[in-house]
């Protein structure tokens, strides 16, 4: 199969290009704001930079989609939170312009990466099916944009025009080699990453349970996806949930238990005053968003996921310590000195625009 993916260079699209190499005789084509080295598992991918969130993306996407079996729309944007219309640009109309590249361009499925924090509280520490509300949670720009690109899924499906789209909702995605990544998003750039070896205690509410799914085996959901090409929405996440111990276990460090409220308080009040770039709207989603049932893909797509949630973020605390990555831009180690320079030239990670 011919199969094109945006955001093919981070957490996830890592994982998935390594998936179908292992799959079988597939041709990748990579798209991303900025080129990959020639490296595993970057080689033998042809690559086109494209950013989903210029208002020409559309017409971009056109060359890189021609002649896809199918399309797999990973893109998203974390940072920079305090520039909300881009991350709007980049997550909401990056996937109208990919489902109209990808209706023009006569491509027959999309695989569309969705996430659990489209689901509405009520339900915390509870797992949910793919029929509970889709409201998200209000005060989170994460889950406010990701039920907004569902809406737009949602209506192109209903317009029956174009490809069938299968919609995979997600909990947390961790490995750890995307340790690096994670710590370019919520450290400020003047903190080194070694911060962690360091630190005696971290704040945290113990109360805090999330659904959590290893990349390679949301890698493993896409494969399956693609390959059986069945429509419809499904949650992936492990059956076992991953907990404030768990994060802890793979920080190497005690907890210091804090109420949610006041972690929440914390974190915007710091966010407003530029010194850290994670919002109070991170913390709500954490203590929320209600667990996923993933019964459904096991039994239509027969997707299981062998790695519990507990191992998952365990893994990924662990990369954030050792500074995993890989040689694509977005999961590559960053010095202190180069975090520093960027946020000279540019403006600290919460505020400048990706380049």
């Amino acid at each position: 199969m011919r199969i094109a993916i945006t955001g093919a260079t981070g957490n996830l699209g890592t994982a998935l290009l390594q998936a179908l190499r292992e799959d079988g005789d597939h041709e990748i084509v990579g798209i991303a704001r900025r080129r990959p080295p020639d490296e595993p598992p970057y080689a033998g991918v042809a690559w086109h930079t494209v950013d989903v969130a210029a208002p020409d993306a559309a017409e971009q996407l056109a060359l890189p989609f021609a002649d896809a079996d199918a399309v797999v729309h990973l893109a998203w944007g974390f940072q920079p939170t305090h520039r909300r219309h881009y991350l709007r640009a980049t997550g909401v109309d990056g996937t109208r312009a990919v489902l109209a590249a990808a209706a023009t361009g006569g491509v027959g499925h999309v695989v569309h990466m969705s996430s659990s924090a489209v689901y509405a509280p009520g339900s915390y520490g509870r797992p949910v099916d793919e029929s509970w509300p889709t409201t998200g949670v209000r005060s989170s720009v994460y889950s406010r944009d990701k039920v907004a690109a569902e809406d737009v899924v949602r209506r192109h499906v209903d317009s029956g025009a174009g490809p069938s789209v299968t919609v995979l909702r997600a909990g947390l995605i961790g490995q750890y080699r995307a340790g690096n990544q994670l710590l370019h998003y919520i450290l400020p750039d003047w903190v080194p990453a070694g911060v962690l070896r360091l630190a005696p205690v971290v704040p945290i509410d113990r109360g805090m349970c999330i659904p959590a799914v290893h990349a390679e085996e949301a890698a493993r959901a896409i494969v399956l996806a693609t390959r059986q090409r069945k429509s419809g929405i499904y949650n992936i996440a492990s059956d076992v949930p991953a907990t404030g111990a768990d994060v802890l276990a793979g920080l190497s460090v005690h907890g210091l238990h804090v109420p949610s409220r006041l972690l929440r308080a914390a974190a915007q009040v710091t966010w407003r005053l530029h010194l850290q770039p994670v919002d109070g709207g991170w913390i709500d989603l954490a203590y929320s968003t209600p667990l996923v049932d993933p019964a459904r893909a096991r039994d239509e797509l027969g997707w299981v996921a062998h790695t519990e949630g507990p191992d998952v973020v365990r893994e990924l605390a662990e990369g954030m310590v050792d500074r995993a990555g890989t040689g694509s831009p977005v999961l590559e180690d960053r010095s202190v000195l180069t975090r520093l320079t960027s946020a000279l030239r540019r403006g600290e990670v919460g505020t400048r625009k990706p380049t």
